[in-house]
């Protein structure tokens, strides 16, 4: 309603057509006709059936754990280089260096990985050769496999020239490669193993090697993203702070809201095979007018164990754990009657409190999840005494004194209500200081559906409204200085037998209507 008020003073804001003549004309014209309702909304986790009656069903996901954010693998460059003691002479085919398995360790703060399987990543070799023949170089990977074949590969690099040293670049995929980082013993973590042997053209000349001759290999793991995991995930705390606004409620200036006996969950999704430990540190919010509430009970700021899903890749099962709060627990009608349009909710979430109770077993899948949700499920069933809403909007009116200007007027709206929740509706008009000049009140109110007929066409009740908004000569006059508009509206949900604010459900299908028109009297003159 907000929205077609302000429509029409934009409207009335582009002024009155001029003419070389004098006259005065009376014209009215159609401006808005649109319904609104709940149906677009229905199934979309915002509102649900039940019976005859609309039911709020809403759930939000407020964290959601990345598995890049729990398992990161940096970026890890091992060099081996090749000095030989004396000098030597070098056959042709003749495997010069290497020849031993070297362990090499990913720098993971307190993460200690036993097996990883890479969903993307890349590999970097760079090879500088010091003999005046070229070499191949025979790179293996022991424990790095994909599709169970051993990572193995041979590069070429060109003999060295005017002292300086042959080099070689190559760059390989590692998507879908698997790393087996228990080391050498099959005890270990963290560890990368590799074996490098350097062999002298085959069919090259005898060349010597002095210590001065030095042969470098650079292997360059880099951005490897981690599809699965295995070991110990250590005991990472994650705390944070959700904060959510809802706009809405900023333009609430006074009265009560009541709603029904309610409840708000807090679902924690676990898909990973770790035990962790929860904690609600906080849950608040302030509303327009500065008041804040915050949701008592002795679940927040009390742990709670979080199991670890069970299962492997097709059985994966999440574990669930639920946080109720609802009116024998805390103060969730106080909480949510305060409308606040500033929300905040802290967490604390601890995986391993216990250490490594699993002994290296902590797993995460592709599809493994970490997750939580608050849900709201309650019947739309809601007493309003008093609420106002209200809103502003910027306005420029140029009238030309003597020449054109609106002499009366007024806007009318016409309404067809089936929410059981009436309104009167104010216009208040301010200057450039925010000082209010006049009120124009409505000279009637929105009726509820429950002062209407019954209609067999919707099978609801429907209440008929018109309210005018007349424009007195002191408003007409200064238009000028009118520079925002305030659009008020105060609601109410009456009992049409006692006439006290009560709780009303909101009835499947309902809907409001609504035709707005303009009936100016207009003087040019020239």
């Amino acid at each position: 309603m907000n929205r077609v008020v302000y429509i029409l003073f934009m409207l009335l804001a582009l002024g009155c057509k001029k003419e070389n003549t004098v006259w005065e004309t009376e014209w009215g014209a159609p401006l808005i006709n649109d319904t609104l309702s709940l149906d677009n909304w229905v199934n979309d986790s915002t509102f649900t059936q039940s019976g005859n009656s609309y039911v709020l069903d809403l759930e939000r996901t407020l964290f959601d754990l990345k598995l890049n954010e729990l398992i990161s693998l940096p970026d890890t460059t091992i060099q081996e280089m090749f000095i030989p003691a004396l000098s030597i002479s070098v056959p042709p085919g003749t495997s010069f260096a290497g020849n031993t398995i070297e362990e090499h360790v990913f720098e993971i703060e307190e993460v200690q990985l036993k097996k990883v399987i890479l969903s993307g990543g890349y590999i970097d070799f760079k090879i500088s050769n010091p003999l005046a023949t070229k070499t191949f170089f025979n790179v293996s990977l022991p424990g790095v496999t994909k599709d169970g074949v051993e990572f193995l590969e041979q590069y070429e690099a060109p003999s060295a020239s005017n002292g300086i040293s042959g080099q070689s670049q190559n760059t390989l995929d590692l998507t879908g490669y698997e790393l087996d980082l228990t080391g050498i013993t099959g005890g270990e973590f963290n560890i990368l193993q590799s074996y490098i042997t350097v062999i002298s053209d085959p069919n090259g000349p005898t060349v010597t090697l002095t210590p001065q001759d030095i042969t470098i290999v650079d292997v360059t793991l880099r951005e490897m993203t981690v599809d699965y995991a295995r070991g110990y995930f250590g005991n990472k705390l994650i705390s944070d702070t959700s904060d959510v606004t809802i706009e809405l409620l900023n333009s609430i200036n006074s009265g009560a809201i009541d709603f029904p006996a309610a409840s708000i969950i807090f679902e924690v999704e676990n898909g990973i095979k770790v035990s962790a430990e929860g904690l609600l540190t906080t849950v608040r919010n302030e509303n327009a007018l500065g008041v804040v509430v915050n949701l008592s009970s002795p679940q927040i700021g009390s742990s709670f164990n979080i199991d670890p899903a069970i299962g492997s890749w097709n059985t994966l099962t999440p574990s669930h754990k639920e946080i109720v709060f609802d009116q024998t627990n805390s103060n969730i009608e106080t909480f949510m009657e305060n409308l606040g349009a500033k929300n905040e909710l802290g967490y604390q979430i601890q995986l391993n409190p216990w250490g490594n109770v699993s002994g290296g077993w902590d797993e995460i899948f592709p599809n493994s999840t970490f997750k939580i949700r608050m849900k709201a499920n309650m019947p739309l069933s809601i007493g309003l005494d008093g609420l106002v809403l209200s809103d502003k909007f910027d306005v420029s009116f140029n009238q030309e004194p003597g020449k054109t200007r609106i002499k009366s007027g007024e806007f009318i709206l016409e309404t067809s209500n089936a929410f059981p929740i009436s309104a009167a509706i104010k216009l208040i008009l301010l200057d450039q200081n925010g000082t209010a000049l006049h009120t124009v009140i409505g000279t009637e109110a929105m009726q509820a559906a429950q002062f209407g007929q019954f209609s067999t066409e919707h099978n609801l009740y429907v209440a008929d409204s018109k309210l005018h908004f007349v424009l007195s000569e002191a408003v007409l006059n200064d238009l000028n200085n009118v520079k925002r508009i305030v659009v008020e509206a105060t609601f109410n949900t009456l009992n049409p037998v006692n006439n006290m604010s009560e709780q009303m459900s909101i009835p499947f299908g309902a809907f409001l209507a609504v035709k707005l028109k303009a009936k100016l009297k207009s003087e040019n003159v020239f």
